[in-house]
């Protein structure tokens, strides 16, 4: 029997019928696991020791009354739990890399899901240029010039943050859009980060398909279709869920990536392709579990502890 401590946002604000990390505590409970729930600001490492602020939950599939926490209690991430479920939503900012600095410091005698250095150096917009062929053309800058000459080149584009998250800041420029320097200026004022600047895709109109893979195997995907006239098909932002298939190209591009995921201890990801095009690979707390088992009966979540279980049993 595992111990499972959960990092992740107030669970009192988690909508139950469609979020991921509900469905993965579920399971653990159901398993008959004992589960911790923790917020990373409560972290606190002591002469190599490191330990949270925690409260043992029991969960309900009861919209309103949907948890109900136990005595809060000081754990030793290492000697109390056996897995730790890093879920917190980004922003990726140093808060959040810090809190990887510090699993680190446990993982992997205390299983990490997914292993923290690992998340740490494959923010979710960059990971997808370590294989060419399978992304829409990229840029990755800073420099005002070199993100015109890209917009020059390419004509319509998407611009994104590079460590933004559920859509924010995403903006489409078409070939005679005059806005982007005041874009990059704007961004500058707040952020020293890069920008991600990309080829439009006009398949995107059609979906944005989110293909959740197992270590490393694609269990199966969902697609999210845009509002009209929008070029954001998150789900937080109005995005709308369909079933959807996965293809031969989606297949190959699983292929291509899957061992990589793997390796480097990314058991829970969820990538992004649009028009047979790999877009994001995310790693930090994906999403689309939910949707995926109404839809296909798969159960991403099950999938999940299953190969967590065969992680801690070779260790």
């Amino acid at each position: 029997m595992l111990k499972v401590a959960i990092q992740m946002d107030p669970i009192e604000a988690v909508n139950i019928e469609s979020d991921t990390t509900f469905l993965q505590a579920m399971e653990a409970q159901n398993r008959g696991y004992p589960v911790w729930i923790y917020d990373f600001r409560t972290l606190a490492l002591e002469d190599g020791r490191l330990s949270c602020r925690a409260r043992p939950v029991t969960l309900r599939p009861t919209v309103g009354d949907h948890f109900t926490y136990g005595e809060e209690v000081r754990l030793d991430l290492s000697r109390d739990v056996d897995v730790i479920l890093m879920r917190q939503d980004p922003p990726f900012d140093m808060a959040y890399v810090t809190a990887t600095y510090l699993l680190e410091t446990v993982h992997p005698k205390t299983l990490v899901v997914n292993d923290p250095a690992e998340v740490r150096s494959a923010p979710e917009k960059l990971l997808v240029t370590r294989f060419p062929g399978l992304t829409p053309p990229t840029l990755v800058s800073s420099d005002p010039v070199a993100l015109a000459d890209f917009h020059r080149r390419h004509c319509e584009v998407v611009l994104k943050p590079l460590h933004g998250a559920a859509g924010s800041g995403v903006v489409r420029l078409k070939a005679d859009d005059p806005n982007l320097d005041a874009l990059v200026e704007i961004h500058a004022m707040g952020s020293r980060d890069p920008l991600v600047i990309q080829k439009f895709i006009p398949a995107v109109s059609k979906g944005d398909k989110r293909i959740i893979l197992i270590d490393g195997e694609p269990v199966g995907a969902i697609n999210r279709i845009p509002a009209k006239d929008q070029v954001r098909s998150n789900l937080r932002v109005g995005g709308t869920a369909a079933p959807v298939e996965l293809t031969d190209r989606d297949r190959e591009i699983c292929a291509a990536i899957g061992p990589t995921l793997k390796a480097r201890g990314l058991v829970f990801v969820g990538i992004d392709v649009i028009g047979g095009w790999l877009t994001e690979i995310n790693v930090t707390s994906p999403t689309g579990a939910q949707q995926l088992k109404r839809f296909t009966g798969v159960d991403a979540a099950a999938l999940m502890w299953d190969a967590i279980e065969r992680r801690r049993a070779v260790a």
